[in-house]
């Protein structure tokens, strides 16, 4: 088991919800080399969220949303405030939304250094997209049970409550996806305190997918220097467990956590495939076919 959490017995009712949530998963893909294979093993109609990339750039993330959604994929863009430019470059992304239809977003903070542009965090970025008039109705925003290795857990807890008020002003809806973490009790005690705090969004567990450990390393050796992407640089001790393990599977994570997951309000999976959608594919079968 990769962490130790209070047992607790599956219910059916537990069961139920988690199998759910394993059926209708979001697929994470990465702009580079490797993302045509990943596309290729998509299941038809996939919920599919796309990095945003410092070394290929916010357009890159909108062509790759829009293909997706061409070839019949319900896409959600990752929009990196640190990678916005400016006050020209704000609106023609809330044009975009409106153009294509994109009623859905992915907010991050994002790790460019220095900024591209005035936006130095995902909250004011935030506020003046929505003043943009880009029509969105639900935006998702990055949450920390694990914590991050540059920013204090005082501030990452106000700045999620401070996007969910945001939010709440907005009229929109919204949810809290977390980042990679194995360890369910760490899981639910941070959640727990969080809606003792006040957080009322409901939440995309993170998860990493069936990965293959060399691809890992490869992929992981292109993108840990430089223009990292994000969770790369802010999980590196949840791609250290993955490199540990003997076996990895994700409902390792899923199955303890499965007794507390509808208490907690956790409505959908976050799933890190790092392209690698085909073993993630085949996993995810077997756990429906097997129910």
């Amino acid at each position: 088991m990769l962490g130790r959490t209070k047992p607790s017995i599956e219910t059916e009712e537990d069961r139920n919800h988690r199998l759910k949530l394993i059926r209708d998963l979001t697929i994470e893909v990465v702009p580079m080399k490797s993302l045509d294979n990943a596309i290729a093993a998509l299941p038809q109609h996939s919920e599919v969220s796309v990095t945003c990339s410092p070394a290929k750039g916010i357009e890159t993330t909108m062509l790759i949303t829009d293909e997706l959604r061409a070839a019949g994929h319900s896409a959600i863009p990752h929009i990196s405030a640190r990678m916005v430019e400016g006050p020209d470059h704000v609106r023609r992304i809330a044009e975009w939304f409106r153009r294509e239809q994109i009623g859905r977003m992915f907010l991050v903070g994002g790790d460019a250094d220095p900024p591209a542009g005035p936006y130095d965090n995902a909250t004011s970025f935030l506020q003046d997209l929505l003043d943009a008039g880009p029509e969105l109705h639900t935006v998702g925003i990055t949450s920390y049970p694990d914590g991050h290795a540059l920013i204090p857990t005082e501030a990452l807890d106000a700045a999620l409550l401070a996007k969910q008020e945001v939010l709440a002003e907005a009229g929109l809806q919204g949810y809290a996806s977390t980042q990679m973490c194995f360890n369910p009790s760490t899981i639910i005690s941070w959640l727990d305190r969080e809606r003792a705090r006040g957080l009322t969004l409901p939440v995309h567990l993170g998860i990493a997918g069936v990965l293959d450990r060399a691809k890992l390393v490869s992929m992981g050796a292109r993108l840990g220097i430089g223009t990292s992407l994000s969770y790369l640089k802010k999980n590196r001790k949840a791609i250290g467990m993955l490199m540990t393990q003997v076996h990895y599977d994700p409902n390792d994570l899923l199955v303890p956590m499965s007794p507390h997951l509808s208490r907690l309000d956790v409505t959908g999976i976050h799933c890190f495939t790092f392209n690698q959608v085909a073993s993630t594919e085949e996993w995810r079968q077997g756990v429906l076919a097997d129910a």
